[in-house]
């Protein structure tokens, strides 16, 4: 599918991250139409750079007039990073784009990371407004909005394998995990918490596998860009509030490829996640691109009150709260009433499946798919 990104390309050198799907090579070549590009994922030229990474410079000396180099996967190699550091230090007109899909071999082998002298962006998966005409709710929250997927001639059956592909390339290839029926039970336990609070001892029970286990299965999925944690927001607070951040898939369509489904699993339990987790890679994503320093949370007192997420930075502070129903309940209302009593200056959403805009006491219901829709980098909130 050939869709524009939001993303905006930096002037200088960066690393370029999102899981594997997302659209970074396509994204590199809209953008850096005449670049050297080198692709590690190609079995002939890993193999040539790791037996002499300093190879890398005799490809660029041999290549007149290039501007801007592009590493496909550079985590594959983390030791040609010393070559671009040193290319880099000459102080050139050359910029380089590393992209990774994985952050997992360039933490663990201690791998100097250009010095900060590289920033750093983030692919995610598509957002509705990318998509425009072609977005439909009810088909992302089936599927996900992963590039990879939706351009697929059967975007079921490439979902599935794109699940089975991290599973065998990048963990069992890798030797990330010692038992891979552990892992594949611990993915099937830990999709009952995306868009909960996380809680390992009851995963630990589910599958089996002990804590210290789990810990480690859970820093390899996040290292690994499949999976991320929204922390709860604190500042300035009121009253005793949750300590522990909720978990999400960084897809929904991920999230449904491990969650089980039979005659025990609830419809309606699913559906919910996945329109809180849909709501959730947009709102990630919008704060990836917009302008200034924003940041997500969520917000949870110990008694229970709650709003799905509040996002932070300098445009201002947003609460936003997601309902999988067509009619708003006053109790639907109560997580941003109580927020609105801590945080007065905040603007507050009620997201739901109906198809009115309305407006109750200081908040603003909206339909979801009409937000997800209208969400653009740097306005919030959309014009819907």
């Amino acid at each position: 599918m050939n869709v524009p990104r939001f993303l905006k390309a930096s002037e200088g050198h960066c690393f370029l991250l999102g899981p594997r799907g997302t659209g970074k090579t396509w994204w590199t070549k809209q953008q850096f139409p005449e670049a050297l590009r080198v692709d590690l994922l190609d079995p002939a030229t890993l193999r040539e750079l790791a037996a002499r990474p300093e190879r890398l410079r005799e490809v660029i000396g041999g290549t007149p007039g290039v501007k801007w180099v592009v590493l496909d996967e550079v985590q594959k190699l983390p030791e040609l990073l010393e070559v671009v550091h040193g290319l880099i230090e000459e102080k050139g007109p050359l910029r380089f784009v590393l992209t990774g899909s994985s952050a997992r071999k360039l933490r663990r082998q201690g791998v100097n990371l250009l010095g900060g002298r590289a920033g750093h962006l983030t692919l995610h998966p598509y957002m509705a407004a990318e998509l425009g005409e072609r977005f439909d709710l009810e088909a992302a929250l089936r599927l996900g909005l992963l590039p990879v997927v939706l351009g697929a001639e059967d975007p079921e059956s490439h979902l599935r394998a794109y699940n089975g592909l991290y599973l065998r390339e990048e963990i069992l290839a890798e030797g990330l995990v010692r038992n891979m029926g552990s892992f594949a039970r611990f993915m099937e336990a830990l999709s009952f918490s995306h868009g909960s609070v996380l809680n390992l001892a009851n995963v630990s029970r589910e599958c089996q596998v002990s804590r210290a286990t789990l810990d480690g299965y859970l820093a390899i999925l996040e290292d690994l860009l499949l999976s991320w944690r929204v922390p709860i927001f604190t500042r300035r607070a009121k009253r005793g509030l949750a300590a522990h951040p909720k978990f999400y898939f960084f897809d929904v369509g991920v999230f449904r490829a491990n969650r089980p489904r039979g005659p025990l699993d609830s419809a309606a339990e699913m559906d919910g996640a996945a329109l809180e987790g849909m709501v959730a890679q947009h709102l990630r994503a919008w704060c990836a691109y917009s302008g200034g320093d924003h940041s997500l949370h969520y917000w949870q007192t110990r008694s229970q009150v709650e709003v799905d997420f509040v996002v932070y930075g300098e445009s201002g502070l947003y609460a936003v709260e997601v309902k999988n129903t067509d009619r708003i309940r006053p109790e639907d209302l109560v997580g941003l009433k109580h927020f609105a009593e801590d945080y007065p200056e905040s603007q507050r959403f009620l997201l739901y499946r109906g198809k009115d805009r309305l407006l109750r006491d200081g908040i603003l219901c909206l339909p979801c798919s009409s937000f997800l829709q209208a969400l653009k980098p740097d306005h919030f909130p959309p014009n819907c």
